[in-house]
């Protein structure tokens, strides 16, 4: 494994800095980062933020990011088959490259959006925030149906280790470790993950993930504060898989590995003006692998190789100006780089083919925000221009508003606007396929209103939350230009969104429990150039994949002796998709499902507050649902794991 040297070394260099002390660095119990120029209050914000816990998560048995963000009302997670397969989101009913998806503040989706959510644990994650509604305002291009931020494990007191290994179906094998500690000054968290599957497939369906990851976070002095961040990670997923769904191949595979780099300084320079300096850093480097089967694979198209190079960079400048005791405003500035460069080859009987190209562009930008608080009223505004080298000029904007009418009783309201960026393809594909250098970002318009209820003491909570959406501009393929010479990809789309999140909670003593409820209606307002018989958006209809109702329910109960028993259930409704088996692809309904999953933890020894030994069991799918996210893909069915963890230091 060739990221424990590295893990070793950082243990090495940063354990002997940590003392007994456990005043810690950085706390942001209570704050939300994502979507807000600097850390706010959650009743203040007027959108809509869910935030998981990582140690929720872990008491819950929830490994995989895409496992938590499920369970988050408006969020709707497809992934192709067996673990490993492409995981994409959709937002209240955006495109799944709508989302922009941050860790520890580094963007790290493709030019044009597109996020593949497989290789992402919830290993070393100290919260997962999930803004809804758009946020080009802050963030520029992506962030138009949200944001997902993934934010890193840090630590206090003197040094504590974690390790674990658990075990179970289809193969399933996970191990990680992990050290944090910290004292006044300086604070650090790392952890290392590896699991591996054979996949719920006959043959050639194995995934492996590795992650290493890392935050260290200093207080030079009494007005500054440094903060690095790393992430490493590398995966490998092969599937016998063709297009369809049909098992077909004995050795494709594809491969990633990602390095994310992040730094944030900041500096009090006066009672009433602090300044902040980030630069992110983005790479990957993937591909896929699908050699010859056998000597007597000469038939169509019967072996494809891709590499595909990707950096992302950022510097950004604000300057946070606190006006009085209840107004502050923040301007920045913003200056990023995207850097693509692709290959590819086919083999054929008609012969090889291959394509390659190299490209980059440059943004600049500038934003604004205001907020402000009037008694029971906070109130929000933002604006951002973007200067891109191939678009040109656009701007964004944000509003919110959240009034606490009563105890426990709130009212919010936001409004905005987003963009997304073409992909590299779109703007500069040759060949068969030609790109528009000239087309336009990808525009949103949108706006909520939600409440929230807070009764007997704030043991029982209500919210709900009304979303409407709108998508112009969207890019489109067409077979035939309107023109001979003329590029295929054109600004002609639109769809829109709109639906209602509900939930409910109990919280007493040893017991919590809760429940949600989505309901969407998507719909295509103008379906461009895409029509007849196998359309995929179709003027009237819904748009693919999104199902029109989720509900779930979740039960939570944690004993004196630390021991915790949890469960839930969640049902996902009916879903249009195509079955791109046949030709033209003929409309589908992909079929409701149940899923029921269960965990325990149980501490077998303890020192003090602190676990030092204990067993964990997670069942996933207990009813054994028949399920497909994707037509023609079979989703895993029933699974059991066991697992131990040890945990060392940290004292009594």
């Amino acid at each position: 494994m060739r990221y424990c040297g590295c893990f070793l070394a950082l243990l090495v260099l940063v354990a002997p800095a940590a003392s007994q002390q456990t005043a810690p660095i950085y706390d942001l119990d209570g704050l939300i980062v994502t979507g807000v120029p600097e850390p706010r209050s959650e009743s203040s914000i007027g959108g809509t933020v869910t935030v998981l816990e990582g140690r929720e998560l872990s008491e819950r048995g929830i490994t995989r990011v895409v496992d938590a963000l499920r369970t988050v009302p408006g969020v709707a997670v497809v992934e192709s088959g067996s673990f490993g397969g492409v995981a994409s989101l959709f937002l209240r009913g955006a495109e799944s490259d709508y989302v922009q998806v941050l860790i520890d503040g580094v963007q790290v989706n493709q030019p044009g959006g597109a996020f593949d959510f497989s290789g992402l644990t919830t290993h070393n994650v100290e919260r997962i925030e999930v803004l809804r509604g758009p946020a080009s305002a802050l963030y520029g291009s992506d962030a138009v149906g949200g944001v997902v931020h993934i934010i890193t494990r840090s630590g206090s007191g003197s040094p504590t280790s974690t390790a674990s290994i658990t075990g179970g179906s289809y193969g399933g094998r996970l191990w990680s470790l992990d050290l944090r500690g910290g004292t006044e000054s300086v604070s650090y968290g790392f952890g290392l993950s590896d699991s591996e599957t054979d996949g719920i497939l006959a043959f050639n369906n194995g995934f492996q993930n590795r992650e290493l990851s890392g935050v260290v976070r200093f207080l030079p002095d009494t007005r500054s504060r440094i903060e690095l961040a790393t992430r490493l990670g590398g995966r490998e997923f092969h599937y016998p898989t063709d297009g369809s769904g049909n098992v077909v191949d004995q050795n494709a595979f594809t491969f990633a590995d990602e390095i994310t780099l992040g730094l944030d300084a900041e500096r009090q320079v006066s009672e009433r003006v602090r300044v902040d300096l980030s630069l992110s850093s983005f790479a990957s480097d993937g591909g896929t692998d699908d050699a010859i089967d056998s000597g007597a694979d000469t038939l169509g198209f019967y072996g494809y190789t891709s590499l595909n190079s990707l950096e992302r960079t950022r510097v950004r400048v604000q300057s946070h100006v606190l006006f009085s005791s209840s107004t502050s405003g923040t301007l920045g500035a913003e200056l990023s780089d995207q850097k693509q460069r692709s290959f590819s080859e086919s083999l054929s009987q008609y012969g090889p083919s291959s394509g390659e190209s190299q490209n980059t562009r440059t943004n600049r930008a500038a934003f604004l925000h205001v907020a402000s608080g009037f008694e029971a009223v906070d109130l929000n505004a933002g604006a951002r221009i973007e200067d891109n080298e191939l678009f040109g000029s656009t701007s964004t904007w944000q509003v919110g508003a959240s009034w606490g009418y009563a105890e426990g009783g709130r009212f919010r309201a936001s409004a905005g606007t987003g963009i997304k960026e073409p992909t590299f393809f779109e703007n500069y594909a040759t060949g068969f396929t030609i790109g528009n250098p000239d087309l336009a970002p990808e525009r949103s318009s949108s706006w909520e209103v939600g409440w929230e209820q807070g009764l007997l003491n704030e043991t029982v909570q209500f919210s709900g939350v009304w979303f409407d959406q709108d998508f112009q501009d969207l890019i489109q393929y067409t077979f035939s230009p309107p023109n001979a010479g003329d590029p295929n990809y054109f600004n002609v789309a639109e769809a829109s969104a709109r639906g209602l999140e509900a939930g409910m909670s109990i919280s007493s003593g040893a017991l919590t429990a809760g429940g949600d409820f989505t309901w969407l209606a998507t719909e295509v307002i103008d379906s461009g150039f895409d029509s007849g018989e196998g359309a995929t958006f179709v003027e009237g209809e819904a748009l693919l994949r999104r199902p029109k109702s989720v509900v779930g329910a979740s039960v939570s109960y944690r004993w004196n002796t630390g021991a915790t028993l949890n469960s839930s259930i969640r049902r996902v409704g009916e879903r249009e998709d195509r079955d791109f088996g046949s030709y033209p692809a003929a409309p589908v309904i992909l079929e409701s499902y149940t899923l029921l999953d269960a965990s325990a933890e149980m501490p077998l020894l303890t020192t003090g507050n602190r676990s030092r030994l204990s067993l964990t069991l997670r069942a996933s799918n207990l009813l054994d649902a028949e399920y497909e996210q994707v037509s023609g893909f079979s989703a895993p069915g029933r699974q059991v794991y066991l697992g131990a963890k040890v945990g060392l230091g940290g004292g009594s």
